[in-house]
């Protein structure tokens, strides 16, 4: 038996596909189609590791999904795949719709037929783990209580839309069909191998090359900050120990406005890198014109992953962060590799007509 994992090219995948094969004696078989946000080099340091199978692909090819199901005999599918940018789902959402709803949908369709012709104890033993966000719950206000799993949906962007269509396909399959499903509803993640178009590698990024900052709006929108880690840890609780059709929301207990992220950023880069030019970083930040639909507040209740499964975050932000700032100052090749031409456009594009804010 092995393990499955879709998009595990990209950063959360990758996270996990890499903890997963130093700790874990299974196999796993990673299917990622490689798009802008899914980079091999995020996996090199896997080699020719023996329990690691890569295979390039689209959760929409059924036919080769029946193929991997049926050549690799998983006992579970883990579901990262994913368009999961904001920003990116405003300027052409249907790339979200399509892979998000519509790849998801046929996966599920796969992992049913499959998971039907499986004998017991397979079929009651076999899992399809399904990665989602907390944007699906929509926005708080200030002293709103934190995102429940029993918080109604109110998504706001075509990406958190897309997001929370899967999610109610994934328990459609579960209640219609009984594929044994699992949800999870992580908070903003951080650490290696995010792609920079995110807050925290972009704002590292450009201060280190003395490049603006770009703040959306007053920079007083609220996030909890996760660290990766924590989450494919919490990930990993929650397949082998998750009750089948329950969702788990995980969360970093680490609410911080993004404005005090770039200031601590900046603190930590004058810290870290002494001899920069550009110190103190500070004063690359630079308030530029929110973005459309721009959520206020996300909090994660990680209440019921706590007391029912045991876990909690192992990271402070003060912490994660510094990890992270390290681990991007110790591969600066990693982020001239993936700083392309095509996310130099992508990026012109995005800033080009926000100006002040």
């Amino acid at each position: 038996m092995s393990i499955i994992v879709t998009g595990g090219a990209g950063f959360i995948g990758a996270n996990f596909v890499l903890s997963w094969a130093q700790s874990a004696t299974e196999p796993i078989v990673n299917l990622d189609k490689l798009t802008y946000a899914g980079n091999p080099g995020n996996l090199v340091s896997l080699g020719t590791h023996p329990s690691y199978t890569f295979v390039r692909g689209d959760i929409g090819d059924r036919r080769l999904l029946a193929e991997l199901l049926a050549d690799h005999r998983p006992r579970a599918v883990l579901n990262f795949a994913a368009e999961s940018h904001v920003d990116r789902s405003i300027y052409g959402p249907e790339d979200f719709i399509q892979t998000n709803v519509v790849g998801t949908f046929h996966l599920l369709e796969e992992v049913r037929s499959y998971w039907a012709a499986l004998p017991e104890p397979q079929q009651r033993d076999f899992r399809f783990l399904h990665v989602s966000t907390d944007e699906v719950y929509g926005s708080l206000g200030p002293t709103d209580p934190a995102f429940r799993e029993t918080t109604a949906y109110a998504p706001n962007s075509p990406y958190s839309a897309s997001k929370a269509a899967s999610d109610h396909l994934v328990r459609a399959y579960l209640h219609t069909y009984g594929v044994p499903t699992l949800t999870t509803n992580c908070s903003n993640n951080y650490g290696p191998y995010q792609f920079p178009e995110k807050l925290i590698p972009l704002m590292i990024l450009n201060a280190l090359s003395g490049k603006p900052l770009p703040v959306y709006g007053d920079g007083q929108n609220v996030r909890d900050w996760l660290f990766v880690g924590d989450h494919c840890a919490a990930i990993r609780v929650v397949l082998e120990k998750g009750r089948v059709g329950e969702t788990y929301n995980i969360g970093g207990n680490s609410e911080q406005r993004n404005l005090d992220v770039v200031r601590t950023l900046c603190a930590l880069l004058d810290e870290l890198v002494p001899t920069s030019s550009y110190r103190p970083h500070e004063k690359l930040i630079t308030y530029v014109k929110d973005r459309p639909g721009h959520d206020r507040r996300y909090a994660i209740d990680a209440t019921k992953i706590r007391t029912e499964l045991g876990w909690e975050p192992s990271e402070t932000f003060a912490s994660g962060l510094r990890k992270t700032v390290s681990w991007y100052l110790d591969n600066r090749a990693w982020c001239d590799n993936i700083t392309s031409g095509s996310y130099r456009t992508w990026m012109d594009r995005n800033y080009e007509n926000r100006g002040a804010a």
